[in-house]
């Protein structure tokens, strides 16, 4: 095969199409893709014309200078005042907005009327300290109903949130504050996580202390949720606590529109290597495309649906699927603070019965933790509620996917798998659950009004069935706007590679196989490829070979330096419980590199399969490859301050030496 693509061996004949039933109420008319490819433009425009504008925009896009979009440039909309007021003048303000479920068991619900009102005195309290339109204020809070309010009373006020994960520490605070030179910080005492709580106000303090040759901070106060009843030092005048503000501020809050261009948000992504970049997006286009994904993909019907999405408002799904999508549709939705395996295995299995949740989105890791344990567990809860499940983060593997839906989806719920970034903000390639013959592990279809190409090193599209390189050829509403402070890396970035001749694409950094059908599977980071004696593998086709054996639960694939084949296949492996001790680590690999090469072809079988605990995550729960290659190449393992459990690493170094 030609080395302008990249090789993909596995293939995937399992259709799996919706039911008349599901079909006949879909949200999505079968037409769309149509009516979208007519006139592309004007489709976005009707799209963005279903929220509210306060100023109706005139212009659809403006790309006059690429690759800085402008869309609805010269409308005046306010994105909190679409995700709360709308439907509360609507007559819907008694509909349950959140249902917050916390880790030790005690809950809370909100209303729109609820959450409007609160949101309004958080709003005043911003503007009590100072903070207006432009002003970035960073958000370091577990996941808590404060976070949602926090993050739309900035928005409201037509400031830009800064959302930082609370797992981060006080360094990466300190990075981030300082790159967006963030005026507030809104942070709580505390959070629960694995049964104790975490300190967070600690983190805010030193990342706010004097620093040898830092510059001084430009932050002049610090708000703090009561939520986790630490001890906590005080800075006077600086550091007020959320619950007093509040309480005392202006109940009344007009919202008024902004420009659809106006920051809404920076979200810093970490990257293996240099600083972090800060991800900018702005109002009314990011809107347009989060609530027009959430509500045609997850087939929502906010009247009678219960939705959840599990990530954390710390990432990019947080923001578009868990606050800023659901909200502009009316959506009720489900907020859980802590993890899925505390105090019980089958926490999230027990809070989906509690609610009543219709539609569930989550990620593969999470799906495949729960392989491992077995279908004993969700066995245990009526989940009959659920008729629409997703996946998202990192590709799926088909047999993950099939566990999804027979086990989860009780062996007939559409799965959808889609496939973004924090750069695109929003969905960009799904299936839609009432048109789509879904197909397991495969993304299949770019979203209405986007356009994706799969592109060879040369940037020649590469002919199906062929591997390459995921581009977007059109921009799109939710696009990222520029990385913070820093126009010549974006376009570095992100728009350098395939760029030419006054045509601008969008290079994704990941590889995609588009197959006979026109459906696109993703392989992963292109960093994820391997060229093993002249063929450019994917970790993501190898590891969802292994995962198909029987007794794995999790896979991991690098591709480690080797004087034979330039790279070769090392794996890390994951047994299912019930499999760990069926045979031995040695025999569980000669299994399973006979496995791969069965499945795929001897050029993949793994050079070394290693029987490992646990992989290294982050608290979102991706996997870190490179330290995995810094293990399979003896190198030392670098820095792992991102994981979840830091020890990890140390035990399967210690394995492997």
């Amino acid at each position: 095969m030609s080395q302008n693509s990249i090789d993909s061996l596995l293939s995937e004949t399992r259709r799996f199409a919706p039911s008349d039933e599901f079909a006949a109420q879909s949200v999505a008319a079968p037409d769309i893709y149509e009516r979208a490819k007519e006139d592309r433009l004007a489709f976005w425009a009707d799209r963005a014309r279903e929220l509210h504008w306060h100023s109706p925009f005139t212009e659809t896009l403006d790309w006059s200078n690429p690759p800085f979009a402008k869309w609805f440039a010269d409308g005046r909309i306010n994105v909190a005042y679409n995700c709360l007021d709308r439907h509360v003048l609507a007559g819907n303000g008694d509909r349950v907005a959140l249902h917050w479920e916390g880790e030790p068991g005690d809950s809370r619900s909100y209303t729109y009327a609820e959450l409007t009102a609160e949101v309004k005195r958080a709003a005043n309290v911003l503007l009590g300290l100072g903070i207006g339109q432009g002003d970035r204020v960073a958000i370091y809070l577990p996941l808590i109903p404060e976070a949602v309010i926090a993050m739309l009373a900035v928005a409201r006020i037509g400031a830009v949130h800064s959302v930082i994960f609370g797992g981060f520490s006080s360094d990466s605070i300190r990075s981030r504050v300082a790159d967006a030179s963030a005026r507030l910080v809104i942070t709580a005492d505390g959070g629960w996580r694995k049964g104790k709580v975490f300190p967070l106000k600690s983190a805010v303090d030193a990342a706010l202390a004097p620093a040898d040759g830092a510059e001084p901070t430009t932050v002049t106060d610090v708000l703090v949720v009561k939520r986790g009843e630490n001890t906590v030092e005080w800075t006077e005048g600086r550091d007020h606590w959320w619950h007093e503000a509040v309480a005392a501020a202006e109940p009344e809050h007009e919202a008024e529109g902004f420009e659809a261009e106006n920051p809404l948000f920076i979200l810093y992504t970490s990257g293996t290597t240099g600083k972090p970049k800060g991800i900018l997006h702005t109002s009314g286009g990011y809107l347009t495309q989060a609530a027009f994904t959430h509500r045609n993909v997850f087939d929502l019907h906010p009247e009678t649906d219960v939705y959840w999405c599990t990530a954390d408002v710390g990432w990019v799904t947080g923001h578009s699927y868990v606050v800023y999508g659901p909200l502009a549709n009316g959506a009720t939705q489900v907020l859980y603070e802590g993890t899925p395996d505390t105090p019980h295995a089958g926490r999230w299995w027990e809070i989906i019965q509690k609610y009543g949740v219709s539609i569930f989105y989550t990620a593969p890791t999470a799906i495949r933790s729960f392989m491992k344990i077995g279908r004993q567990v969700p066995n245990d809860f009526d989940l009959s509620s659920l008729r629409v499940l997703g996946s998202v983060g990192e590709p799926i593997n088909p047999e993950a996917w099939i566990w999804y839906r027979d086990v989860i989806g009780h062996g007939e719920t559409p799965i959808v798998d889609t496939w973004w970034q924090t750069e695109t903000g929003a969905i960009m390639i799904s299936a839609l659950p009432g048109i789509t013959a879904a197909k397991p592990g495969s993304a299949q279809t770019p979203i209405p009004g986007i356009v994706i190409d799969v592109l060879g090193d040369d940037g020649t599209r590469v002919d199906p069935p062929r591997g390459g390189l995921l581009v977007v050829s059109e921009p799109w509403p939710s696009m990222l706007r520029g990385i913070w402070g820093d126009p010549e890396r974006f376009i570095e970035t992100y728009w350098s590679k395939f760029s030419k001749d006054g045509v601008w694409k969008y290079f994704a950094g990941d590889g995609a196989h588009v197959d006979a059908d026109g459906d696109i599977t993703l392989l992963g980071r292109v960093d994820d490829v391997m060229n093993v004696s002249g063929h450019r593998l994917s970790t993501t086709e190898i590891e969802s070979a292994l995962v198909s054996h029987k007794i794995v639960a999790e896979a991991a694939v690098v591709g480690a330096a080797d004087d034979d084949t330039g790279q070769a296949v090392v794996a890390f492996v994951i047994l299912k419980s019930n499999q760990a001790d069926a045979q031995t680590a040695d025999e569980a690999s000669a299994l399973l590199r006979s496995h791969v090469s069965d499945r795929i072809g001897a050029i993949a079988r793994p050079k070394r399969v290693f029987i490992v605990a646990e992989l290294p995550k982050t608290r979102s729960g991706k996997i870190m490859r490179r330290l995995l290659q810094d293990v399979a190449e003896g190198r030392a393992v670098g820095d792992t301050t991102t994981l979840a459990d830091t020890s990890v690493m140390q035990i399967i170094t210690d394995k492997v030496r």
